[in-house]
C-alpha cells in the first residue's frame, strides 16, 4: 500500500488546514474504526472536533456491519489493518490516495483482576508462563495473527492448542474479565484499565510484534475535503501526544 506523498508532505501544515476549513464551513464527519485503533481515534476526533469545529462520531464496526456501514454512504472514513484497507481499496471503497497509516499498537498480557501477576520480563519467562497457564485467551484478528506467530517461534503451537480460547465479538479483556481464561493476550491500547482484570505489561523482545492501522477516506463520502483535513490532523506532531495516551505510538513515516 503506498502513502499519498501530498499527505506525509503536509503533516506539519495539517492544523493550519483544518482549522481553514473549519472557518469556511462545518461538517459531519462518521469515522468507521477497527477495534485496535478505537481508543486513538477517539482522542483524535475530540481534539480535531474542539479545533475545526467539526462534528466528529467514531463508530466501531466489524464484519457483516462493517460493510453494511460502507455501503449505505453513512460514514466518510474508515480504519483499519493494512489487509483489510487493500480490500476496500480493491473494491473501490475508498479514495485509494489517501490510504495513510497513522498508528501502531503493541502486544500486552493481562490476568483477571486480583490474580497473580505472572513474569513476562523476558522470552524464557513468557514462554514459562504460557506452560504454566491452565487456559489462555486471544483474538483472531492482527493481534492474534501475530501472538500465535510469536508461540509457533516458541515451538509451542501443539502444547498450547487445547487450552488456548479463540475470541470474537469483543476485546480479550471481556472474556477474561468473566473468567473464560487465566490470561489474555492482546493490543496493550484495548487492556489497560478494563475493570475486573489487572494489565501485566508488554510482551517481551521479538515477540512485541506491533499491528499497523491505516486510515482513509471513503468514495462515498460527502465531506471529502474536512475528512482529508482530519487524516492531517491524525498524522500531525499535535496528534502523536494524544495517541500515546492511548499506549499506542504514531506509524513513523
Amino acid at each position: 500500500m503506498r502513502t499519498c506523498a501530498k499527505f506525509a508532505a503536509a503533516s506539519i501544515l495539517g492544523a493550519v488546514a483544518f482549522m481553514s476549513y473549519g472557518a469556511a464551513t462545518t461538517a459531519e464527519l462518521v469515522i468507521l474504526t477497527n477495534q485496535g485503533a478505537t481508543p486513538g481515534v477517539r482522542e483524535l476526533a475530540a481534539a480535531f472536533a474542539q479545533a475545526s469545529g467539526h462534528k466528529v462520531t467514531v463508530v466501531q464496526e466489524e464484519g457483516a456491519a462493517l460493510e453494511r456501514r460502507i455501503s449505505s454512504g453513512s460514514a466518510d472514513l474508515v480504519t483499519g489493518n493494512p489487509g483489510t484497507i487493500e480490500v476496500l481499496v480493491k473494491g473501490g471503497k475508498v479514495v485509494a490516495s489517501t490510504v495513510t497509516p497513522f498508528v501502531v499498537a503493541g502486544l500486552g498480557l493481562s490476568v483477571r483482576a486480583g490474580a497473580p501477576k505472572p513474569d513476562i520480563s523476558t522470552v524464557d519467562a513468557y514462554k514459562a508462563t504460557l506452560l504454566a497457564a491452565k487456559s489462555i485467551g486471544y483474538s483472531r484478528g492482527c493481534s492474534g495473527t501475530n501472538i500465535a506467530e510469536g508461540i509457533a517461534q516458541l515451538g509451542l503451537t501443539e502444547q498450547l492448542k487445547a487450552k488456548t480460547t479463540f475470541t470474537s465479538g469483543g476485546p480479550v479483556t471481556d472474556f477474561l474479565a468473566r473468567g473464560d481464561f487465566e490470561i489474555g493476550i492482546q493490543q496493550t491500547n484495548i487492556m489497560v484499565g478494563v475493570p475486573g482484570t489487572d494489565y501485566v505489561g508488554p510482551l517481551p523482545g521479538f515477540l512485541n510484534k506491533p499491528c499497523p492501522s491505516s486510515v482513509a477516506v471513503l468514495t462515498t463520502s460527502k465531506q471529502q475535503d474536512a475528512a482529508r483535513a482530519m487524516i492531517m490532523f491524525m498524522i500531525s506532531p499535535d496528534a502523536a501526544p494524544l495517541l500515546r495516551k492511548t499506549h499506542v505510538e504514531p506509524a513513523t513515516r
